[in-house]
């Protein structure tokens, strides 16, 4: 099990990552609205679905009410989470 700090823009016009902040928190973007709890149903599966595990393993641990916020990630071992976002990152970047 792992936790990552994410840094979240809700509302945006396109979804995906966007980087690191200065403070290490992952930088991202959702579609949804910070409404009703959307936004962070959309940050949980576009994290599964970046690092390519299951939806039900990715869970907000702090921060619903807020845009700095704490995912739990299980099955994945900090160090192997930690790579997968970079190569996530990685591949964003290609495709901008």
């Amino acid at each position: 099990m792992a936790r990552i700090v994410v840094k979240v823009q809700a509302g945006a016009k396109s979804e995906g990552l966007v980087g690191r902040d200065t403070d290490g928190a992952l930088r991202l973007r959702v579609r949804a609205p910070a409404r009703d709890g959307r936004a962070n149903e959309a940050v949980e599966a576009l994290l599964a679905a970046r690092i390519g595990i299951a939806k039900s393993a990715v869970r907000l641990l702090r921060g619903a009410a807020t845009r700095h916020k704490v995912i739990e990630v299980q099955g994945v071992e900090k160090e192997a989470l930690e790579a997968r976002i970079t190569a996530a990152l990685e591949s964003e970047t290609e495709t901008r």
